[in-house]
């Protein structure tokens, strides 16, 4: 994908946050929602990295490292639900023989509606697993680590790839092995991609990039790599540094990188930085490092151990585990400029309504409001410093989220929302598709022949809901004809996913051509062509045609 089309694509995204957040206002609202510890059983202290995620049913679901079931007389973690309400239940407690324990990871929604997780240790081989779980709470250990050419201690759910696969890291193993990068079927056969040999060691979270590939953190290394950096790699195995921290710009990034809607990477650090204390940074996709703040020992908060989220309103938001002096961290805004503001000062202060030491990433649910929780602090007397579940409403409205945000035209799109009941219709960057109201909270949506790279709208009786992300439209070639012929000719391709082809090659030389409608291009065969493949590009991806053209004199 080139420069100007990348350009482009996140233009009408940022379009998309600008008109989302236009109609929010200046007030904001922090709440306590429940202080863990409060019933026996209860999660306890969730800290880094324990992402949430949303459910079909538009609940929240995450992990914690501590409370749940007393089994053998220990407490191994939990997995446990939050209402956009603030009603909490646990779903399971982890058994660190059966399933794991003291899950790291938080959750992944997957294709089948269950949500996935890892624990860094436990299980039957000891080394950690992937397991899934329904939102009735119905748990399945996916996969069992060999904590040797697999590695061990995963701290990060599972992603989906824009293939429908799981890919995901271990932190560590055994041996030459300093952490893994690995791809998951559904049924839990994993390949390993990437090993980390020391020179680059302890890989954290890693994301799906627009251009299909993933992007990630590790802490550490020998070399210019001891203060960490950050690597992206392909489904094929392509592994690349792309910055290492020098301390000075950052140190330790454990948080999950993002990608924004600009196109850029924006992620925290630790430590480092000028004040010493992280930083939060941007990255440009080629590893362009520039530091947008310096956290030091003024009052603003230190050590930033989560990630950030950009919400509707185009901003990022994010947290410290410390503010020494005048609070137990800070919750701060910052723009992709800079420009930084403290919004909740958490408190570990008895009958304070806050928490402290929050070490979890914000979570921005489709009604608009954000989500988190602390690692200690709350109100509860009962398990003093056990931590809360909040919420930080900005005033922002609601909004659609894709599942899937890639996909061949015909396939199934998964969006969640609210207010989905009544729906009238759906629509891909404007083109109309076919739609199926699950319930109020989830829909379907078939990617209709002609859609573009774009969001996706849902009307609803309530009004209209846009992605907060593009969909991009995957091409397929599914044939040409004639199947041979001289420079100069002209030859039809067929197949789907073509309205927005930017680019056709015969082998390695562009060709002119004309997109006649979604399954049909007209291209002429270049001057320098040889026999070979035909392979059209588009915002969704390249595909490339099973057969070869044949070049005749």
């Amino acid at each position: 994908m080139t420069k100007n089309r990348i350009s482009s694509l996140f233009a009408v995204a940022i379009l998309t946050l600008i008109v989302a957040g236009a109609a929010a206002t200046h007030a904001q609202t922090y709440t306590d929602l429940y202080n863990l510890g409060t019933n026996a059983g209860d999660p306890v202290n969730p800290a880094w990295m324990d992402l949430f995620a949303q459910g079909r049913d538009g609940n929240l679901y995450s992990t914690s490292q501590g409370g749940g079931a007393f089994i053998g007389g220990n407490q191994y973690g939990t997995v446990f639900c939050l209402t956009p309400s603030g009603t909490m239940t646990v779903l399971h407690s982890f058994d660190i023989a059966k399933d794991g324990a003291h899950p790291n990871s938080g959750l992944t929604l997957g294709a089948d509606g269950s949500l996935y997780g890892t624990t860094p240790g436990g299980g039957p081989v000891g080394f950690g697993t992937v397991f899934k779980i329904t939102t009735a709470g119905t748990f399945t250990v996916v996969h069992n680590f060999n904590g040797n050419t697999e590695g061990l201690s995963a701290n990060a759910p599972p992603i989906l790839g824009m293939d429908g696969l799981f890919y995901g890291t271990t932190g560590n193993g055994n041996g030459a092995v300093f952490g893994t990068v690995y791809k998951m079927t559904a049924n839990g056969k994993v390949t390993v991609l990437h090993t980390f040999d020391g020179i680059t060691r302890y890989p954290q979270a890693i994301t799906l990039g627009i251009d299909g590939n993933f992007y990630g953190t590790f802490l550490g290394g020998t070399g210019v790599n001891v203060n960490g950096g950050v690597f992206r790699i392909t489904p094929k195995k392509k592994f690349v540094v792309l910055h290492s921290f020098t301390g000075t710009d950052g140190q330790n990034p454990m948080g999950a990188i993002i990608q924004a809607v600009d196109g850029n990477f924006y992620g925290t650090t630790r430590a480092g930085g000028t004040g010493g204390q992280g930083v939060v940074y941007k990255m440009t996709p080629s590893g362009n490092i520039t530091v947008l703040h310096n956290f030091a020992n003024d009052e603003h908060g230190l050590a930033p151990f989560a990630g950030l989220a950009q919400v509707t309103d185009g901003k990022f938001y994010g947290t410290t585990i410390n503010n020494p002096g005048t609070s137990s961290g800070v919750l701060f805004q910052i723009s992709s400029t800079g420009s930084y503001a403290d919004v909740v000062f958490f408190s570990n202060v008895a009958g304070a309504f806050k928490g402290a030491s929050a070490q979890v990433s914000i979570f921005q649910h489709t009604n608009g409001t954000l989500y988190g929780d602390t690692n200690g602090g709350g109100l509860n007397t009962g398990c003093v410093g056990c931590g809360v579940l909040y919420s930080l409403n900005m005033g922002l409205g609601p909004f659609a989220r894709l599942v899937f945000w890639s996909g061949k035209v015909g396939s199934s799109i998964q969006i969640l929302g609210q207010g989905f009941i009544g729906t009238t219709g759906v629509k891909f960057n404007g083109t109309p598709a076919s739609f199926n109201v699950v319930s109020d909270k989830y829909l379907t949506a078939t990617v209709p022949a002609g859609a573009t790279a774009g969001n996706v709208t849902v009307t609803t009786p309530g009004g209209t809901l846009t992605s907060n992300h593009i969909f991009l439209v995957v091409p397929v070639i599914t044939g040409f004809s004639p199947p041979s012929g001289p420079v100069g000719s002209l030859v039809t391709i067929s197949g789907s996913g073509l309205t927005g082809v930017t680019i056709v090659k015969f082998g390695s030389k562009s060709a002119a051509f004309t997109v006649n409608n979604d399954s049909q291009i007209t291209a002429t065969v270049p001057a320098g062509a040889k026999t070979g493949k035909i392979s059209v590009t588009s915002p969704g991806g390249i595909a490339i045609s099973k057969l070869k053209f044949t070049v005749t004199p």
